[in-house]
This record gives C-alpha cells, structure tokens and sequence, in this order.
C-alpha cells in the first residue's frame, strides 16, 4: 500500500500539542492494570509461549534516598532483615515461575538486567544471591549473556562493583542527574560532584565494558550553561551511553509537593536543553538511538534489542517487575505513595503463591498493532514495513490512517520511504512524549483516568 502523497514531503505545522505529555517506556502503563479474573496460572499463560529468547528482569524497590522526580516503584531504606526476606521471597518466585515455564520446549535467556529502585542498595554479598537466583533458580548464563544494572554514586562502591564485574555484568548505568550541585538539590537529589567522580573512576576500574551515565534537563534554575557543565563532565568519561532525560512533576512525588509546572515556558525550556543536549552529542561522535539515548558507534552491543524492556518473553521477578507473554501483561500492584509502595513490599515478603498472574492487561489485536508501532516508531532507526506486515498482514497506514496523518501534518515523520521505512524526523524525535500517547487506545486511556493514585 503508498501512503498519501502528502508522506513524502511533510510540511510542518503550527501546533499546540505539549512536547511533554507522558514518557512512554512501556505500553500500556501499569495505571491500566487491573486484578485480573481467576488469577491464571503461569503454567497455562506460558505454555506454547516461544521461550528460546526470554529477557530475564529481577526489580529490587529499594534507594538510600526517594528523587523528588521519582515515581518508580521503590522505598527508601530496609530496616532490619527486610532485603533478606525480599531475597528469600525472589527466590521463591523464580523458582514457581521456572516451574511454570515448563518442559514443552528449550528455555534460554538472550538478556537480564536488574533494576529497581537501586539493585547495587544491595550489600555484595545480597548481591551474590541475586546473580545466584538468576542462574540456578532461572537457568540464565549471566556470563554468556548481556547484563544490564542500575547504580547510584553512592552505591557503586567497590566490593559490589567486583561481584557484578566477576558474574559478567556488561553494563552499569548510573544515576547521575546533575553534576552541578545546586541542581541535585533543586531536584531533591542531595550529593557531592565529588563523590559522583569518585563512583565513575570506580566504574571503569571495574572494567564493566558499557558505562551509561543517566542527565536530566528542565530542573529549576538549570540554564544552558550549567546543562553543558553536566554534558562536559560526563563526556570527560567518555562513556558508552548517555541517556537525556527530561525532568516531569508527577503526582505524589516530592516534586510534586513543592511545585507544579504547567506552563508552556518550561516546555520550551525543556525543548532548547534537548536540542542543546542532543547536538552537542552528535557533534562529538554519539549516535541517537532514540529521544533519550545516545550511544558512541564502538559501544559493545547489548543484545538485539539492546536491553529494551519492551520486547515480548519478558521474564520479570520482584514485586516492582512485568512480564509480558505474547498476549498478556502483568505485575503485582502497582503505587507511588510510600506508604502503599510499603505494604505491597510487605505482602510479596511474606507470600507463598507465585504460581499465578495477578494484574495485568491483555494485549491482542488493536493494542498489540500499537504497541508494536509505538515502541518501533520511537526508536531513530524507525520500524521497517515489511516486519509489521509480516506479523499483522496490513500496512501501517491502514490501520492507523489519522494518527499517522497527524504526525505527517506537524512535520514528524520523516517520509521519504512510507512504503518501507515509517521512520521520525528530528522534530519527531523531540516530540516523542507527545507522540507516544498520541498511540494510546480509547480504552487504555480510559483505564488509566480511571486509576486512582496511590
């Protein structure tokens, strides 16, 4: 099928649309979950599941301190024995889930990554079961395998640096956010310049082949020079991936209860920091992956989705963590208020059952063409027609015409190859968090008013 003429040459338009209405890292979002019926079995939403090439995610929700951006599943500290229980209850979990998995065809995984919260919270001897419960509970090779983990400066000590490094980490990602100290504040991100160059070195002693250093852009009083201090300081470690975050107020956070921006000046401040961001990136030799990440050319690969969280055979394990088979998404219940975030903790501690799915959605027909567009179209490479016609038998553009025609009008797409590349135009890639929930469903974006913050 041609798209309409007016693909190949998109003229862009004056719009309104907010460049930063939702950050799509996953769809749909867990605000669309729900209890779901007669809680299945994994053993039957598993089986005739393709299962050669799972992704393996193990969640740990816990930080030494709560962002005031962060709306992540994660409680701040663990009294007592508590990261020992939630180990023991992961454990108890993987090992229901291998079960359930079961013997109807090989299973091996492609990747892992841990997350959370902040897995390196773990001390490196909790940090030893972890990998323990990956490998012999799960079955996955962490050292023939991509492993991806999450840090924060005041984490990345050494002794947990050598556990992750000698059980075959290839990539360390580390909350930096600011380099400049009057941002971390401003950002409820107390912490030394100090200290974070402190945890870098650290890093690259440890010799992990692929250094992420995450950035955030909008906070208050930040101003383009102090956005190019941050830049410079983490390009002085040449790391492998930068990852630019635009700052959100989100509902509960600390943020949110000290101040709300809603104005259309803070958008287009965020907008000239990504654009001041991203050149200043290309212009130095990194390639954009998506909106967010920028990759130097000789980085070493990551897997063939690069660690993305998207892709279906999704093994997650912890109470912060998805799953997604091929037709169903689900997790345990989801929150931002700590107190709630506590006792659904709480609950996964002391549970025995982890045989069955307990929220979720189901993902089929309309909504599994658009999640595959969504997470495609979002990436800078764009998604190839052929693959999309090959899993769903139709042409993009039949099954999503005035979506489509509306990115084309506002100068999104690219649209000099709409029979076989639907790919972003450099504006298109800024407006990735308008164009994301542009993709959502009637029903889906039903779901998510209807869910009551907690």
């Amino acid at each position: 099928m041609t798209a309409p003429a007016t693909a190949t040459t998109p003229a862009p338009a004056p719009t309104t649309v907010r460049p930063y209405e939702s950050y799509v890292y996953a769809y749909p979002h867990k605000t669309a979950y729900r209890p779901l019926p007669g809680r299945p079995a994994l053993r039957e939403l598993w089986r005739g599941e393709a299962k050669d090439a799972l992704s393996l995610y193990l969640h740990i929700p816990f930080c030494e301190v709560r962002c005031g951006f962060c709306n992540l599943f994660t409680r701040i500290g663990a009294p007592e024995d508590l990261t020992g229980r939630y180990l023991d209850a992961l454990d108890r979990q993987a090992a229901a889930v291998r079960e359930a998995l079961g013997d109807d065809g090989p299973v091996r995984f492609a990747n892992a990554a841990f997350g959370g919260g902040t897995p390196t919270f773990l001390t490196a001897a909790e940090l030893v079961r972890l990998c323990d419960i990956a490998e012999r509970r799960m079955g996955a090779d962490l050292k023939a395998v991509p492993l991806s983990v999450e840090a924060s400066p005041a984490t990345a000590t050494a002794d947990r640096l050598a556990v992750l490094a000698e059980r075959g980490a290839t990539r360390l990602s580390l909350g930096v956010q600011s380099f400049v100290e009057e941002e971390a504040r401003a950002a409820v991100r107390p912490q030394r310049r100090a200290d974070v160059e402190a945890a870098l070195g650290r890093i690259r002693e440890a010799r992990i082949p692929v250094l992420n250093i995450d950035l955030i852009y909008g906070i208050d009083g930040q101003t383009p020079a102090g956005w190019r201090t941050s830049l410079d300081a983490a390009l002085a470690w040449a790391p492998e991936e930068l990852y630019l975050y635009p700052l959100y107020v989100r509902p509960l956070t600390g943020l949110a209860r000290r101040t709300a921006h809603t104005d259309r000046a803070w958008d287009e401040q965020r907008l000239a920091l990504y654009r001041q961001g991203r050149d200043h990136l290309l212009a130095r030799g990194y390639e954009q992956v998506s909106m967010r990440m920028f990759r130097r050319p000789d980085a070493a690969p990551q897997g063939p989705d690069d660690h993305a969280c998207q892709t279906d055979g999704m093994i997650g394990l912890g109470c912060g963590a998805r799953s997604y088979t091929s037709a169903l998404h689900y997790s345990f219940d989801y929150a931002v208020d700590m107190g709630e975030i506590r006792a659904i903790i709480d609950d996964y501690t002391g549970a025995d059952d982890f045989g069955r799915a307990v929220h979720g959605r189901y993902v089929e027909g309309d909504e599994a063409r658009r999640r595959h567009l969504l997470q495609s179209l979002l990436q800078a490479r764009g998604m190839p027609v052929a693959g999309y016609r090959a899993r769903f038998g139709t042409h993009p553009y039949e099954d999503f015409p005035a979506e489509l025609a509306r990115f084309e009008a506002r100068g999104w797409l690219d649209g000099t190859a709409p029979d076989t590349l639907l790919r972003l135009s450099p504006e298109g890639l800024a407006h990735s968090d308008a164009l994301g929930p542009a993709l959502f469903s009637p029903a889906v974006r039903a779901a998510m008013a209807a869910y009551a913050p907690k």
